[in-house]
């Protein structure tokens, strides 16, 4: 019996990566992972695990965690290629993600609360005033660029804990990655990126310099690209 024990425990996920066991993150996983490159998809799963341990450690409450997964892992969602693109990405993605929970069973007020964190997860200083949920998603993101977007909880996560979570979802150049499908989503479409906006701003430094200011400031940061 204890060897069996034994031999269970050693199956168990590293709690640092471990996913919700739901039906609801098994759906979203489902919708995310066919569309997104790996390199993004793996982001936004960090996103979650960096958020989760931002929780964790500034004592967090008042959210619900499988709405927290479904934000983090969809914030992107907007610059998969087989969407409308005829928005910016945040509103384009948060529109995507609440209409897939509304279909789930999520209540309106809840999807609510997912969209508001997807379409602000780039709005400095307006995020973090709209409740748990869109601090949480904008932490993570924040986290998994290392530093250019705000250092505020990279001490959230041990070096232990991130090359655990990095080792699990390796980061793929995630920043051009990810720049790449923002600037070809923003290209398509005037409204895709509104001045002032991320996208626009991505748009004009690619086309003047070849590569965004965020992209430069990456290679000195906490993980790199």
């Amino acid at each position: 019996m204890r060897a069996s024990l034994e031999g269970m425990i050693e199956l168990l996920p590293d709690p640092v990566v471990a996913l919700p066991a739901t039906p609801l993150a098994d759906a979203v996983l489902d919708v995310v992972r066919p569309v997104e490159s790996p390199s993004v998809f793996n982001h936004s799963v960090r996103t979650y695990l960096f958020a989760r341990l931002v929780a964790e450690r500034r004592a967090m409450s008042g959210y619900d965690d499988d709405l927290l997964f479904a934000a983090c892992v969809m914030h992107d969602i907007g610059v998969a290629p087989d969407g409308p693109h005829v928005e910016r990405f945040e509103v384009e993605g948060a529109e995507r993600a609440a209409g897939f929970l509304v279909n789930q069973g999520i209540s309106t007020a809840d999807a609510d609360q997912v969209w508001q964190a997807i379409a602000l997860h780039t709005t400095s200083g307006v995020a973090e005033h709209r409740g748990p949920l869109c601090v949480l998603v904008r932490a993570g993101v924040a986290v998994d660029f290392g530093g250019p977007i705000g250092t505020e909880h990279l001490d959230a996560v041990t070096d232990d804990q991130a090359e655990t979570i990095h080792a699990a979802y390796p980061r793929l150049e995630m920043v051009r990655s990810l720049t790449d499908a923002i600037v070809a989503q923003a290209a398509k479409n005037p409204k895709n990126a509104p001045v002032p906006s991320t996208p626009a701003d991505f748009l004009r430094e690619r086309a003047a310099d070849g590569e965004t200011r965020l992209e430069r400031a990456a290679r000195t940061s906490r993980w790199g690209n």
